[in-house]
């Protein structure tokens, strides 16, 4: 509180942007995890039922709308059917399937990876930003006490005691940012091998169906 009543505009910006980070860092840890929860749950749908229909087509349709799955099985099948353009017809249908499904992985993957720089940035700068902020409320409490010419512990105790909580807040936003990045970064690594399991089967099926069906 005395940070906040009595502190000038340096104070109160650096306890702000340390209040900004730590909202941004909880707010990308709770949606990424939401994230990831969400596609290991269709993952478990996929192996238990996508593979066991008839056709693809009967196995597309049973995806969720907007789920990566069916974002990566749409990709691989029309890559499949559309080979058309002077250009893409000197690369092999195999070849072409395979750029394509990697593609659609690649987008998953970088969706699941986006904020977790921010996180990073937090973690290794919002320790600094307090550090700041305490050496910048110091250095006005010792200036206040030398024009006022006293020295005493009362004097000294709360200036300096409350600039100092400065240095506890930056850490108290850090340690939460570095364990959620990392936490996270397991949890996308465990992810995506699922999203790319699925991916090279889907190119298996596509690729035993077209030799079929040029038998």
């Amino acid at each position: 509180m005395a940070l906040v009543t009595h502190g000038d505009i340096v104070d109160k910006a650096v306890l702000a942007l340390l209040v900004i980070m730590s909202a941004g860092s909880w707010f990308i840890m709770f949606t990424k995890l939401w994230d990831t929860h969400k596609i290991g749950a269709e993952a478990k749908e996929v192996r238990a039922n996508f593979f066991k229909k008839s056709s693809l087509a009967d196995g597309v349709k049973t995806l969720n709308e907007g789920s990566a799955f069916r974002f990566i099985a749409q990709t691989a099948v029309e890559a499949s059917e559309h080979h058309e353009g002077a250009l893409t017809e000197n690369i092999d249908r195999n070849t072409w399937v395979t750029m394509n499904v990697d593609r659609a992985v690649s987008e998953v993957n970088a969706k699941l990876q986006g904020g977790l720089g921010f996180l990073a940035t937090v973690g290794s700068t919002s320790p600094f930003i307090g550090l700041f902020g305490t050496v910048w409320g110091i250095l006005q409490a010792l200036t206040a006490i030398g024009v006022a010419g006293q020295a005493s512990i009362d004097k000294v105790a709360g200036p300096v005691g409350a600039a100092l909580i400065m240095t506890a807040i930056g850490l108290g936003v850090a340690v939460p940012a570095v364990l959620g990045y990392n936490w996270l970064v397991n949890r996308n690594k465990a992810v995506m091998g699922q999203v790319r399991a699925f991916a090279a089967d889907l190119h298996g099926v596509l690729m035993g169906s077209r030799q079929i069906s040029k038998r």
